[in-house]
């Protein structure tokens, strides 16, 4: 009963929520989870993010297992990505630690964390817009047809340390980026390993980074049991649920309503005045969804997206007259 009395079941319930959206989406897990704790749980900076790391290492190996049973993971950019990222991650909370002390140690994770969420809404964006990118070329047959015989992607160890490296800091020092800013740097790097592939290596490699990090924040950081059981009772059956949604659920408005969550938690941690975060998320919620039509308009889709069955449906009739006229 003692340990039951323990937990903040209010912050347990939000957690649940969060979890439902990470289990839907596969990102926002640390995006979400610490700016919650530390804008609408008054939690200190510090004790969020080391909470939360140590909640993420818990879970991060289950949907990583299940990669490598399906054998959608690149080993080698495993090997790389960490060999930058796990001392990079333990530098961060030294960092954090050589910033300052009581109030200016706050402040200045909330700043570094602020930038870290606007990295992570960009990179939702243009995650959003690759794939967006990608459906048309297939669509219009300009895209080669997977080779299920080619060779593994070629690994680039210099350029793949350097982005675990950055990843390994920013995770270290806010908890954010290791499902977020690290898989869009793997895309830019390898455009041509498969979805599959991207999101099981970043999975994967997000274990050890995790871990890293949990266990400096556990001997330099400061981390609370109580707050992590409560992180960990609400998430984990969240995203459960959220996994068994996912294939039900609009996962790109998902996605968008993420993005401006970032948007906002992020301009809040900032200090930006309250009027001018009005202003600017007031835009965003006007001008984006215009500017999202524009650009499916310019590759060939409506501007209002159906349901995702009728727009597959639409796609292969589309591809099928492409390879028509090509034959013919």
């Amino acid at each position: 009963m003692d340990f039951l009395t323990n937990i903040d079941w209010v912050l347990t319930a939000a957690c649940f929520g969060i979890g439902i959206v990470v289990g839907l989406t596969g990102m926002g897990g640390g995006a979400l989870m610490t700016p919650v704790l530390v804008l609408f749980f008054n939690i200190p900076p510090l004790t969020a993010v080391s909470s939360d790391l140590v909640a993420a290492a818990v879970m991060k190996p289950v949907g990583s297992a299940v990669h490598m049973r399906h054998g959608t993971v690149n080993m080698q950019l495993v090997k790389w990505l960490c060999v930058g990222s796990i001392p990079a991650a333990f530098s961060g909370v030294f960092i954090l630690k050589a910033l300052g002390h009581s109030e200016n140690l706050d402040r200045n994770i909330k700043i570094a964390l602020g930038v870290a969420l606007l990295l992570a809404a960009s990179g939702l964006i243009f995650r959003a817009y690759t794939r967006l990118v990608q459906r048309a070329r297939k669509r219009d047959g300009s895209m080669p047809p997977e080779d299920k015989s080619r060779p593994d992607v070629v690994v680039r160890p210099l350029p793949t340390l350097i982005v675990g490296a950055i990843g390994g800091l920013v995770v270290g020092m806010t908890s954010v980026g290791s499902g977020s800013l690290i898989i869009i740097a793997l895309m830019y790097l390898y455009p041509k390993l498969k979805a599959s592939n991207l999101v099981g290596t970043d999975l994967v490699q997000a274990v050890p980074l995790v871990a890293a990090a949990a266990l400096a924040h556990i001997f330099f950081g400061d981390f609370q049991l109580s707050l992590t059981t409560s992180l960990l009772i609400g998430s984990v059956p969240g995203v459960f649920l959220g996994a068994q949604l996912s294939s039900k659920a609009p996962g790109g408005l998902v996605r968008r309503a993420l993005a401006f969550v970032l948007l906002a938690s992020a301009l809040k941690l900032l200090n930006v005045p309250n009027g001018t975060t009005g202003i600017i998320l007031v835009v965003a919620l006007l001008v984006a969804p215009l500017l999202w039509m524009v650009i499916r308009k310019r590759h060939g889709f409506p501007a209002l997206a159906g349901t995702r069955l009728r727009e597959m449906k639409a796609e292969e009739e589309a591809a099928a007259r492409a390879a028509e006229s090509v034959s013919s």
